[in-house]
């Protein structure tokens, strides 16, 4: 993991302003690189690329960047891991390429050398956002990887372009215009983040999945390229589905993600992995642990408040496996310390409350590993949430209802819904959050829409926003999305399209940067999601207690079903009773209603109807509550 920053402009600065400018940039990204800084610029051409690393393969100074290739053609910035690259390195020395050092950041110049730009990116495999500068053509061209699990933003101000790991990168440029986008504004309001390619700031956007982005001069507002797409790997599986027999199935699974684990345990640093007892982080640990010759080092994070502590769980894991694990107990009050960092953090507005255990496992993690593997993706790849067998039937009971009856039942519903909500009764409130929440599915027509008031915490975002309207991207427009059947394999689609980039590794990766920590995914290698797309629904989801089926059956080979065979438990705090309790007075300090009119953004009076709701228990509003808090809490740290 490291920072990499950059801009392109007219060249009407020298050499000196070039790095000074370009250093202050990088140096704002220290986090995400402690152990060695570097600049690199070409005066004549106005550009400046800016670099923190965090040395994980080659920690010799034959690691440092800027780079610049042995012809002296290209020069890379480049965050992340390439896991494949002894592979390509012994490709490339075969055709006559020579290597000063061990790094996988000369093997992707050597690449850009031996197939160029656009060919070179398909055959990487990992994790990475890079920019590159071709001194011959004078192109600059931006990439990330197949997934999106490392973090890229682009974005003009005036005739500058600037690129930056995190937006802070890009805020301490002189040029740029920090000014909000009341769309992208409202698009968070809806989903708890900004989906890319949006930023919460005009004019400055994400690099998406699988895309690269090549300018042939810096205002010139050039499209992104896709040189992978989910989309279509998703639909080729779908479409021609694996037939094979499980026991064959589970074994070439076994064999891939125990190539994936092994490719991701190389490190020149000491290496760990994140483990919660669940299903993924116990099989990725076992994985690591079936490869090794010592104990891997595993980390695991508990609370005082039961309801979300799962630590006996994976201290069994570990007690099995034989790992050797570390545990940390956080009070509410060492949580609560943390919320008045989250703005520093996450520098675009983010509102995912699981952000704060996230940062806290980080900080654990880090004072003992510099590298982690992690269990994420395989929810979203193999059928892990509730939603995937719950919500298609949903729909199916929905589209029972004639559509010219669906209107009058949502609104009954509604108004019924809220009139429990008056009772004070556990009983009436439960039923009140039921129909509540049951209603607005009763006001659409079709699958499209279904999905999309899945995926909305506020359905009316643009009415909570002032002067806000959501712009067009693929999931608001009615017939963008994929065609893909069945319902379950479509929601399956869009969170990893959009709610995996965008929520859950933006989540870790923000959390470990901050702490200066490197979290691999291995169930992220593009090939595992190529896989898992070409399994048929049901060795992934066969009812609601056997969700991720073929990971179960894996798993199964290396640790006794018992020991995580249960109910899922989500990555949470209680943040409703923290904000009923001691949050209340930060809350209404952000939530002040003369302070909410002076800002603009957001509509006070309604915002100050949801508090009023959240305090008085009626509903259980604190994950649209805990939106706003943290658009308020950004925009004092960032916009004031």
């Amino acid at each position: 993991m490291c920072g990499i920053a950059g801009f392109w402009s007219e060249p009407t600065c020298g050499k000196t302003d070039l790095e000074h400018r370009v250093a202050i940039m990088a140096t704002v990204l220290a986090h995400r690189g402690p152990d060695d800084s570097g600049t690199w610029t070409d005066a004549a051409c106005g550009l400046a690329f800016g670099f923190r690393r965090l040395a994980i393969l080659d920690v010799t100074p034959l690691g440092h960047q800027p780079m610049v290739s042995v012809s002296g053609r290209y020069v890379v910035v480049f965050n992340g891991e390439i896991y494949n690259f002894r592979e390509l390195r012994l490709e490339l020395e075969s055709r006559g390429h020579a290597f000063r050092g061990c790094s996988d950041t000369e093997v992707i110049l050597a690449s850009f050398e031996e197939w160029g730009f656009e060919n070179a990116l398909p055959k990487f495999n990992g994790m990475f956002a890079l920019a590159l500068w071709d001194r011959q053509s004078r192109n600059l061209s931006l990439a990330r990887d197949h997934l999106g699990i490392k973090p890229l933003y682009y974005g003009w101000a005036g005739g500058t372009f600037m690129f930056g790991s995190e937006l802070k990168a890009l805020r301490a440029h002189p040029n740029f215009l920090a000014e909000v986008d009341r769309g992208a504004l409202s698009l968070y309001i809806r989903h708890s983040f900004v989906p890319g390619p949006h930023s919460i700031y005009r004019d400055t956007f994400k690099v998406e999945p699988g895309h690269s982005v090549t300018l042939h001069a810096p205002g010139e507002r050039a499209a992104p390229k896709p040189y992978w797409s989910l989309q279509a790997v998703a639909e080729q599986g779908v479409a021609s589905p694996d037939r094979r027999g499980e026991i064959e199935i589970i074994q070439d699974l076994d064999t891939l993600l125990r190539d994936a684990v092994k490719r991701q345990m190389v490190a020149d640093v000491p290496l760990g992995a994140f483990l919660s007892g669940g299903i993924d982080s116990s099989l990725i640990v076992a994985l690591m642990q079936s490869q090794s010759n010592r104990p891997v080092r595993t980390f695991s994070i508990g609370f005082e408040e039961k309801a979300f502590d799962e630590t006996q769980h994976a201290r069994a894991v570990a007690k099995y496996l034989g790992t050797e694990h570390t545990e940390l107990y956080v009070s509410p009050g060492e949580a609560q310390d943390l919320i008045p960092q989250l703005p520093n953090i996450y520098d675009e507005p983010f509102g995912d409350s699981s952000g704060i255990p996230t940062s806290l496992l980080a900080r654990l993690t880090r004072r003992h590993v510099t590298v982690s593997l992690s269990g994420d993706g395989g929810d979203e790849l193999f059928g892990g949430y509730w939603q995937y067998w719950e919500m298609p039937r949903k729909w199916r009971n929905v589209n029972r209802v004639p559509v010219c009856f669906r209107g009058a039942l949502a609104r009954s519903m509604g108004v019924l819904g809220r009139g429990l909500g008056q009772v004070d009764s556990p009983l009436a409130r439960r039923a009140s959050r039921s129909l509540c929440s049951r209603a607005p599915y009763y006001a659409v027509h079709d699958p499209d829409a279904f999905i999309r008031l899945r995926l909305s915490y506020w359905s009316q975002a643009t009415s909570l926003v002032l002067g806000g309207s959501e712009p067009c991207f693929w999931l608001n427009e009615t017939g963008a999305g994929p065609t893909i059947e069945p319902l379950a394999h479509r929601f399956m689609f869009i969170d990893s399209l959009f709610g995996l980039p965008e929520d859950m590794l933006t989540k870790v990766d923000r959390a470990s940067s901050a702490v200066s920590l490197e979290v691999r995914v291995p169930l992220l290698d593009h090939r595992v999601a190529a896989f898992a797309w070409r399994l048929p629904m049901e060795m992934k989801v066969r009812s609601e207690t056997q969700s991720k089926w073929v990971l179960r059956a894996l798993l199964r080979r290396y640790v006794p079903a018992e020991l995580f065979e249960r109910p899922k438990q989500g990555f949470g705090v209680p943040i409703a009773q923290w904000l009923r309790g001691p949050l209340r007075d930060w809350a209404e300090t952000l939530l002040n209603e003369e302070r909410l009119r002076r800002e603009g953004f957001l509509d006070p009076v309604r915002v100050r109807l949801q508090w009023q709701r959240l305090l008085k228990g009626r509903y259980e509003w604190e994950n649209k509550m805990w939106i706003i808090l943290m658009f308020q809490a950004w925009r004092e740290r960032w916009m004031d």
